[in-house]
């Protein structure tokens, strides 16, 4: 099903940019509703067509992006947001407002389509009972001067190392900065604790194996959906790592 499109920018020429970007996006598949040029003129439409994403300018007249987005977030099924700008400040505070990403003027068509990709995952999940305020569990990932929301859903494995955090989805690794533990304890629903330096998605484990290590010896790994490397398991979570692969 095609995404239902809204584009909020007070700019002509940057409402026709992407209007010709998204109609060169062949996956996912886009369906544009409407244009705003302000706030008012896109939560008028908003109330009027139904639309799943919103990609809303930051800086606009009048009530500028934020404050329209802060205004979504209170709609009993508020549409997904991408923020599009000139201005990567903004960043953080577009998280904190549960935007799914954050694009930078000239918007390259390779960006938006791995932000279209990501809303497509994310209204999936959502239709498959997530809550009705539109929220998905995610982390908040900064590296190398920008911010991106990567979904639980998407994570396959959580490894410390050193002061960091590996975030391992099944295209690539992110960096975390924040502690095992905390994130052991807020999402227990949906890791379990391979070993004392790593979490791994329930809905990912596949089998756990017996293995032989000249140096270590005798232990076990757990095989993990999406990925080659296995990961070892501490005898002390053998157990849950079991339970976890039965369930």
């Amino acid at each position: 099903m095609a995404l239902k499109v809204l584009i909020v920018d007070d700019e002509t020429l940057a409402r026709s940019r992407l209007r010709t970007l998204l109609g060169d996006c062949a996956d996912p598949r886009t369906e544009i509703v409407g244009e705003a040029a302000n706030a008012v003129q896109a939560m008028e439409q908003i109330q009027r067509t139904a639309c799943d994403l919103v990609l809303l300018d930051v800086h606009m007249p009048g009530v500028d992006g934020m404050a329209l987005a802060a205004s979504l977030r209170q709609m009993v099924s508020p549409p997904q947001i991408i923020f599009v700008t000139a201005y990567a400040e903004h960043a953080v505070q577009a998280f904190d407002l549960e935007a799914i990403d954050y694009l930078t003027k000239p918007v390259r068509l390779e960006r938006l389509q791995q932000a279209l990709q990501k809303a497509q995952r994310l209204r999936s999940v959502g239709g498959e009972g997530a809550e009705t305020s539109g929220a998905v569990d995610s982390l908040l990932i900064q590296e190398r001067g920008r911010s991106e929301r990567v979904a639980l859903s998407d994570v396959i494995y959580l490894k410390a190392e050193l002061k960091y955090i590996t975030v391992r989805t099944a295209e690539k690794e992110h960096i975390y900065d924040g502690a095992l533990s905390d994130l052991e304890q807020k999402y227990a629903h949906l890791f379990v604790r391979v070993h004392r330096n790593a979490l791994v998605a329930r809905r990912a484990v596949r089998a756990v194996e017996k293995h032989n290590d000249p140096v270590d010896g005798e232990g076990w790994t757990v095989r993990l959906d999406g990925v080659d490397e296995r990961l070892s398991v501490s005898r002390r979570q053998l157990a849950a790592v079991r339970e976890a692969l039965m369930s």
